[in-house]
C-alpha cells in the first residue's frame, strides 16, 4: 500500500492459528483467528483482541493481515473473533451492542487470559463497531482487560452515531441499516464450520432481523440508546483509553467528550483522516500507528516505560486552509498539543449577525426568514468519509441561494480554532416542527468556501433528547447548540461564513412540513473555540513513518466499475437525485480459496418543495463462491418520509446456487415522533 513499509522480519517468528473455537457460557461457540509469538507458550505474551461482526474469513481479512501479524511480531497475541451469529460464530445476533454481545466479549476475555500462550493480560483495540465495544465492555470491568485503543466510536450511540443528529433523522440510518442487514444476512464459511453451514445460515436469514427497525422504532433518547453509552458514566470506565479519529471522519466529537470525563488514563489523537487506520488512511499525511500501538500496549500491557504516559493528553491536526474537494490525499497543516481538555489555551470569540455579515461589533435589529427548498445540503458530502473515496463535501457555493448567509470582512490577522463551535440563536417558526442548519465554512481569497464544520437541531430536541417540545409558531426562543468539533486555521485576507438552512439532505430527511424559520440577529451569535499557539505544539517528537506487517495477495477476477457520487435533476419533474454506486467488482482469495463480489448502490430522491417526497433506496448485492458452491444474498431496503410516519419496505432475497432459500418482503410504518 503506498507509503507503507512493510515488515516481514520481527523479534519474535509469527504462528497462525487459522481458527480456534471459544466456547461461551450458554454451549455457543465463536470463531477466532490468532497469530501469535511462535514461542508463546514458553513465553507468555499479552492478547490484543479485535472482537467485530464483520467476517474475520473474507470481510476485514485485508486489513487484520497487516495488523495483527505485526503486533504478534513485537510479543502479542493478536486475536480476531466473530461475534455470535456473524462470518463463522455459532448462533444468532439480533442487534448492535447488544448485552448479550458484551456478555460474549467477557467469556472471551476470561478465555484468553487462562491459554497457556497469554501473560493473563489482554487489550482491545478496534474501529467503529470494535471501538464501540472496546469501550462498552471497559465499562464492564473484566478483570483481565488492562487498557483499550477505540477507534472512530462514541461515547454517545443516540447524539453521535449513525442514527440521529441533533434529534434529526439521518439518511445513514438507512445507509448504514441496509449494510448491516446484509452483512447480517451472510453464510458461514464451510470450510470452517463443514456441513452445518446451511443450517446456521438459515438460522441467520429468519433469526438475526432487520436491526435498522429498532433504529427507527426508537427515535427519542430512550433506554435503547442509553444501553452501550458510556456518557451515562463515565467513571465506570477505569482503564487506560487511547481514543482515536479524524476531522473527516464521522466521529471526532466523542474524543473531546472523553478526554474531559473519563476519570482514569486518557490520551486523544485527531488526524486529518476518514474512517479508516491512521497507517493507510486518507486525507493524510499518515503516520506510524501500529507503532504508536505498541508503545501504548507495552506501558500498560507490559509495565514497560515508553514515555507514552508523559506525554500531551491530545495530539490534533491544525489544518491550513485548503480548496473544497470531494478527496485529498494530504491536507496541509501541523501537529498541536493540549496537556489537558478543555485546554488552557482555548479561548470563545464570538462573532455577531446582521444581514450579510457577521462581525465582533453588536448585531443589527433585523429579523430575517429562511424556507430552504429540500435540496439544502447537496455540496455536503457524506456524514461519515471513509477515507479512500471522494466523498468529501464540495464547494459551499453551491449552498449560497438554499440558506442565509453570514460572512465577516476578509481577516486582519490570521486565527486558528480547536475544539467545538456554537451557535447561539434567538429564533421562531411558523411550524411546531422543524430543523435548523449550521454550516460553518472557510471562505478563500478566491471566493471558493470550504467547509469546516456543520450543526443540526431538530427544535423539538432544543432543550432535552428525551422530554421533547414542539415550538408555538411565532413565538421567538433562543436556542444555543453546538457544531461538529474542527481544527482549523484561517489565514489573513480570508472570510469566515455561516449558512443557516431548515435543511441539510441528505445529511437527514426533511421535517414533516415545509417551515419558516425567522433569525432574530439581536439575539444570535456564532460562537469560535480560538486557540493561540502554545510552547508544548513545539515539543511534539515527529511520528514514525507508516508500517505494517504484509498485505494479504487476492486476485482479481473482474474489476469493479468506477466509484460514482453524482446529483441529477429532471428538469420536468423538479425532483433532485443523489447517486451513489460502489461496486468491488470480483476477486479470490487465494489462501481460502474463496471468491467475492459485493456492490452497493445508494439513491436518494426529493422534490425541492416536498418535504414528503424524499425517500431513499439502498441495496446490497454479495455472492460468496468457490467450486461447487455458491452462496448469493440481495437486500433492498427504501425509506419514505410520508408526513407522518416512516415507511420501510425492504426485500430479501437469498440463494444457495440456482435455489432460492429466502424471498421474503416486508412493509413496515413508523409514526414519526415530532421528527
Amino acid at each position: 500500500m503506498k507509503d507503507i513499509r512493510v515488515v516481514t522480519d520481527f523479534p519474535r517468528k509469527v504462528r497462525e492459528i487459522e481458527n480456534l473455537w471459544i466456547p461461551m457460557p450458554d454451549g455457543v461457540k465463536l470463531a477466532a483467528r490468532i497469530w501469535l509469538p511462535e514461542d508463546a507458550e514458553a513465553d507468555p505474551v499479552p492478547a490484543i483482541l479485535e472482537y467485530l461482526p464483520y467476517r474475520k474469513r473474507d470481510g476485514t481479512v485485508e486489513r487484520d493481515a497487516l495488523t495483527h501479524p505485526y503486533f504478534a511480531g513485537h510479543g502479542y497475541a493478536g486475536v480476531r473473533v466473530d461475534m455470535r451469529g456473524t462470518g463463522d460464530s455459532e448462533g444468532v445476533c439480533k442487534g448492535e451492542y447488544l448485552k448479550q454481545e458484551q456478555d460474549d466479549c467477557l467469556a472471551v476475555i476470561e478465555w484468553l487470559a487462562k491459554q497457556p500462550w497469554c501473560s493473563g493480560t489482554v487489550g482491545m483495540i478496534g474501529i467503529s463497531w470494535g471501538g464501540f465495544n472496546g469501550l462498552q465492555v471497559a465499562a464492564r470491568r473484566p478483570p483481565a482487560l488492562k487498557a483499550v485503543i477505540s477507534l472512530c466510536s462514541t461515547d454517545d450511540r443516540y447524539n453521535d452515531d449513525v442514527h440521529y443528529l441533533g434529534g434529526a433523522q439521518m439518511c445513514d440510518n438507512l445507509m448504514w441499516g441496509t449494510t448491516a442487514w446484509a452483512i447480517a444476512m451472510t453464510p458461514p464459511d464451510p470450510l470452517i464450520v463443514g456441513d452445518r453451514w446451511r443450517e446456521m445460515w438459515e438460522g441467520r436469514l429468519d433469526g438475526n432481523g432487520i436491526w435498522m427497525q429498532d433504529w427507527f422504532e426508537h427515535q427519542r433518547r430512550d433506554d435503547f440508546y442509553k444501553h452501550g453509552s458510556i456518557c451515562e458514566d463515565y467513571s465506570d470506565v477505569e482503564i487506560p483509553v487511547y481514543a482515536v479519529g479524524g476531522w473527516a471522519d464521522g466521529y471526532p466529537n466523542p474524543i473531546f467528550r472523553m478526554l474531559e470525563h473519563l476519570p482514569g488514563v486518557r490520551k486523544g489523537l485527531i488526524g486529518p483522516w476518514g474512517h479508516k487506520y491512521p497507517h493507510f488512511a486518507m486525507p493524510g499525511p499518515r503516520m506510524g500507528f501500529l507503532q504508536e500501538c505498541l508503545r501504548w500496549w507495552d506501558q500498560y500491557l507490559k509495565g514497560i516505560d515508553t514515555g507514552i504516559a508523559d506525554e500531551p493528553m491530545l495530539r490534533a491536526w491544525m489544518q491550513d486552509p485548503a480548496p473544497p474537494a470531494a478527496i485529498y490525499d494530504e491536507r496541509p497543516g501541523r501537529w498541536v498539543a493540549e496537556p489537558s481538555w478543555p485546554g488552557p489555551g482555548i479561548g470563545e470569540h464570538t462573532l455577531a449577525l446582521s444581514p450579510g455579515k457577521l462581525a465582533e461589533d453588536a448585531g443589527s435589529d433585523d429579523v430575517l426568514t429562511i424556507r430552504s427548498p429540500m435540496t439544502a445540503g447537496l455540496s455536503s458530502g457524506a456524514w461519515c468519509g471513509y477515507g479512500v473515496l471522494p466523498t468529501l463535501p464540495v464547494d459551499q457555493r453551491m449552498e449560497a441561494g438554499n440558506a442565509l448567509v453570514f460572512e465577516t470582512e476578509p481577516l486582519e490577522e490570521a486565527l486558528e480554532i480547536l475544539g467545538f463551535p456554537e451557535f447561539e440563536v434567538k429564533l421562531a417558526l411558523d411550524k411546531p416542527v422543524a430543523l435548523i442548519s449550521a454550516t460553518l465554512s472557510l471562505v478563500l481569497e478566491d471566493g471558493g468556501a470550504s467547509r469546516i464544520s456543520y450543526g443540526i437541531l431538530n427544535l423539538t430536541h432544543r432543550h432535552d433528547d428525551l422530554d421533547l417540545k414542539p415550538m408555538t409558531p411565532g413565538k421567538a426562543e433562543t436556542v444555543r447548540f453546538k457544531l461538529r468539533c474542527c481544527g482549523q486555521r484561517f489565514e489573513k485576507g480570508q472570510r469566515i461564513r455561516l449558512a443557516i438552512a431548515t435543511g441539510h439532505w441528505p445529511i437527514v430527511f426533511p421535517g414533516p412540513e415545509n417551515a419558516t424559520l425567522s433569525i432574530h440577529c439581536a439575539g444570535s451569535r456564532l460562537i469560535l473555540p480560538v486557540r493561540k499557539p502554545q510552547p508544548l505544539d513545539k515539543t511534539l517528537a515527529a511520528f514514525k513513518g507508516p508500517e505494517s506487517a504484509a498485505p494479504m495477495a487476492q486476485d482479481v477476477i473482474k474489476a469493479g466499475e468506477p466509484f460514482r457520487r453524482e446529483v441529477t435533476t429532471n428538469q420536468i419533474t423538479g425532483e433532485a437525485t443523489y447517486t451513489i454506486i460502489s461496486d468491488a467488482g470480483t476477486v479470490r482469495h487465494p489462501h481460502t480459496g474463496m471468491t467475492l463480489t459485493q456492490r452497493q448502490t445508494e439513491i436518494f430522491i426529493v422534490h425541492p418543495d416536498d418535504p414528503n417526497s424524499a425517500r431513499g433506496t439502498v441495496t446490497w448485492d454479495k455472492t460468496y463462491a468457490r467450486g461447487d458452491w455458491n452462496a448469493h444474498v440481495s437486500v433492498s431496503a427504501t425509506v419514505r418520509a410520508l408526513r407522518d410516519v416512516w415507511r420501510m419496505e425492504t426485500h430479501l432475497v437469498a440463494r444457495a446456487g440456482d435455489e432460492v432459500v429466502v424471498d421474503r418482503e416486508e412493509v413496515k410504518e413508523f409514526p414519526r415522533d415530532l421528527n
